[in-house]
């Protein structure tokens, strides 16, 4: 751990603090106060967040403890610090979305997803730092295990403010590997839903893989805004929302899991590798049927299928985002990045034509690992191909997160490993709308594993 810190980063779980709320001896507002200690803290060696409203944040939280003192508070996460990457809408303060375009811009409205959380009752704290426009440009967020390294990206100052405690909860969003690796660097969960059922109105992500998600201190505290957030507005339009029920779901033992490599493994370190096998045999000792690519046909398909998953999601989201980066290379060329420059670049030479034939693709791979769902409660695979890695450029290698973008299926990064000292998650993907049972088993495979989440 790099020496500039104050020390090892400590979550701050909210709801299994909640009962103390109940009952008087804690409050919201004292809950809110030990994380702005710790913001003040830490804040001046990660750089986590673009601007704060400490100011907004007391008054939410002394209205909610006055809420929870007359017991009826607006739903399981009154009350909880909450941050908001700045790819997101929100009514007073600025989304910059990691652009100097957009230094100061101020949107005038909530996200739909903003909304749910003030609407539930959560402190929102501050906008959490994203790499530009939520893509591959790093705006200088450190790991607060060790500031010399990437805390991951697109979703950087969320995943580094939920780690170290200044919030229980922050939303990120995920095409690529936004949220599941950031999770895995920082040693937080992290979930990526099914796509759509979170509704995205108001974040500046409009990729057809984007997914709304969120970072945080728990496994419950991930669920319960997720859900909290679904009930409230809905999933897209046109989805039907995350399915699950208003609690956490309990933990269930899955019957048959499979390991995926992932085109991961190539590039995997050994460190890595063994912590999966073992996790697999850990696993195959608790009686589950555990089958890897060299034992299941079809687990040999989906590899096969999502080998390409990177460069294939990368040319879906070149052309897809040919508006807005057009227009804004046509307003300020000098004021994006090279890497957004490229990225219009690639999309001139992929076509309409092209851009049908990577959705076609997209499909067939789908259709593959969906096969998987008649006989597999989950996959597992590692969220990266290592612990987080020195330097803040680039931030990091989404090789092993990718299929799950490009899937469409629910991800988690449950924070159960390390290599080096540093953490490491366990990736566990779902099948489409099957959210809820992704969290079950995250939380089954937690305790198994040897993980106990708070």
């Amino acid at each position: 751990m790099a020496n500039d810190t104050p020390g090892r980063p400590t979550a701050a779980p909210f709801c299994s603090a909640s009962d103390a709320f109940k009952d008087g001896s804690d409050t919201p507002r004292k809950f809110l106060e030990r994380c702005l200690e710790r913001l003040e803290a830490w804040e001046p060696a990660i750089g986590a967040y673009v601007t704060t409203d400490v100011a907004g944040a007391r008054a939410a939280a002394d209205a909610s403890s006055e809420r929870w003192r007359a017991g009826r508070p607006l739903s399981t996460i009154d009350g909880m610090p909450v941050g908001i990457k700045d790819i997101i809408d929100t009514f007073d303060l600025p989304t910059q979305m990691g652009s100097p375009i957009f230094d100061g811009w101020q949107a005038g409205r909530n996200a739909a997803s903003v909304l749910a959380l003030c609407d539930a009752g959560a402190v929102v704290v501050g906008k959490t730092v994203t790499t530009e426009f939520a893509a591959t440009e790093p705006r200088g967020t450190r790991n607060p295990w060790d500031t010399t390294r990437t805390p991951g990206g697109s979703s950087s100052g969320s995943a580094a403010a939920v780690a170290t405690g200044s919030v229980s909860a922050a939303l990120g969003t995920q095409v690529i590997g936004s949220i599941v690796r950031p999770a895995s660097y920082c040693g937080c969960v992290g979930f990526k839903p099914t796509v759509g059922a979170i509704n995205r109105g108001g974040s500046h992500d409009y990729l057809s893989q984007s997914a709304t998600g969120v970072l945080a201190a728990s496994l419950t505290d991930a669920w319960q805004v997720m859900i909290e957030m679904a009930v409230r507005v809905g999933g897209d339009p046109g989805f039907e929302g995350l399915f699950g029920p208003l609690k956490m779901p309990a933990p269930k033992k899955p019957a048959r899991v499979a390991v995926l490599e992932t085109a991961g493994w190539a590039v995997a370190t050994d460190a890595a590798k063994a912590v999966l096998h073992d996790a697999a045999e850990r696993l195959a000792r608790q009686g589950l049927a555990v089958v890897t690519r060299r034992t299941d046909p079809r687990v040999e398909a989906v590899e096969q299928g999502i080998v390409d998953a990177w460069p294939l999601s990368n040319r879906i989201n070149a052309f897809e985002s040919i508006w807005p980066y057009k227009d804004y290379r046509a307003r300020d060329a000098e004021k994006l990045s090279q890497s957004c420059r490229d990225r219009l670049d690639e999309a001139a030479t992929i076509g309409l034509d092209g851009y049908r034939a990577a959705l076609a693709e997209r499909n067939r791979v789908r259709a593959l690992y969906t096969a998987l769902a008649a006989d597999c409660d989950a996959c597992i695979a590692l969220p990266a191909p290592s612990a987080a890695p020195v330097g803040l450029r680039p931030t990091g290698n989404p090789i092993c997160v990718v299929p799950g973008s490009l899937l469409g299926v629910p991800a988690l990064s449950v924070p159960l490993f390390q290599e080096a000292g540093l953490p490491m998650g366990l990736q566990v993907l779902g099948f489409v709308d099957g959210d809820a049972d992704s969290f079950a088993i995250s939380a089954w495979l937690s305790d198994a594993l040897g993980h106990a989440d708070a």
